[in-house]
């Protein structure tokens, strides 16, 4: 079985279809005896094959003096007849499941394993989003999501982009209101974390073996503990940027004394300390 006819029979032709379709691409117009001889199809099957054909829209009949021959429509054109036809079939299919889909009582939670999972569900979220997109990352996984990400910004979504690398300059994946800060204590693994329409939560952890754990949820606590993780990161780092050294001359003794005790865990300095090192140490100019 050619290449052709597999990849035919994976848009739901049958073998006897892919066959003759195939066989006529190669020679036409033909005849139903001499299609059944070039294709391999079974006379007594030829002429039920080339009706679901011409019902397809695959071939088209030439009634000729004495004779019936079939040739072949381009693949062009038969391609977006499929294309159009398969679009047609899923919205149908949609409107369908969704009449009779049931709220779930409860929000799950998904636990995925795997990078190209992760990536998976990040982009099926992005492709979702209809208002807005709050996203967390590192660039590598920007630089696998950014087609994406360019769809969303052109259909009109708002993008909130948290570069947890903070990269001294904008990279070619993000989009939309870029902040490039750097929010975490020196870490071996990257993190993706993402909200579409403050609906549901993808966050996504990616260890230094490649080894990746994500998890997805509607539960909205969740989502909104990682919304408001990621709008509180950049204006506290925004903050930080901005004031330096004059937090020392506005801040109370008691507020000071708050902030150095929670400090990071294993860590010897307060936490002010240790943020506005994070984001001394990366670049600040950001695109809003």
């Amino acid at each position: 079985m050619s290449d052709a006819t597999t990849k035919l029979q994976g848009l739901g032709f049958s073998q006897y279809e892919a066959q003759a379709y195939v066989a006529l691409l190669q020679a036409n117009p033909l005849n139903g005896y001499e299609l059944a001889k070039a294709s391999g199809v079974p006379r007594a099957n030829i002429y039920n094959v080339l009706a679901k054909l011409e019902e397809r829209g695959a071939v088209v009949r030439l009634d000729t003096e004495g004779s019936v021959r079939y040739s072949p429509v381009a693949p062009e054109e038969l391609i977006h007849r499929v294309q159009q036809s398969l679009k047609s079939s899923l919205e149908d299919t949609k409107a369908c499941l969704n009449n009779v889909a049931v709220q779930s009582e409860y929000e799950n939670v998904w636990n995925a394993h795997g990078y190209p999972v992760l990536l998976e569900h990040a982009r099926s979220m992005i492709d979702a989003a209809q208002k807005r997109l709050v996203v967390a990352f590192w660039p590598q996984e920007a630089n696998q999501i950014s087609d994406r990400l360019d769809s969303a910004e052109q259909r009109g979504v708002d993008l909130t982009i948290l570069c947890m690398a903070g990269c001294p300059h904008v990279c070619a994946a993000c989009r939309g209101k870029v902040y490039r800060y750097h929010v975490l204590p020196p870490q071996s693994s990257r993190w993706l974390v993402m909200i579409p329409d403050e609906s549901e939560v993808l966050t996504g952890e990616i260890k230094p073996d490649g080894q990746t754990l994500a998890v997805r949820t509607r539960q909205k606590l969740m989502v909104d503990l990682s919304t408001w993780y990621i709008r509180h990161s950049i204006a506290i780092a925004a903050m930080m940027a901005d004031l330096g050294y004059q937090w020392e001359n506005i801040l109370s003794p008691q507020t000071r004394a708050i902030l150095d005790s929670i400090g990071p865990a294993g860590s010897a300095q307060g936490w002010l300390e240790n943020m506005r090192q994070l984001v001394e140490e990366h670049g600040n100019e950001q695109t809003p």
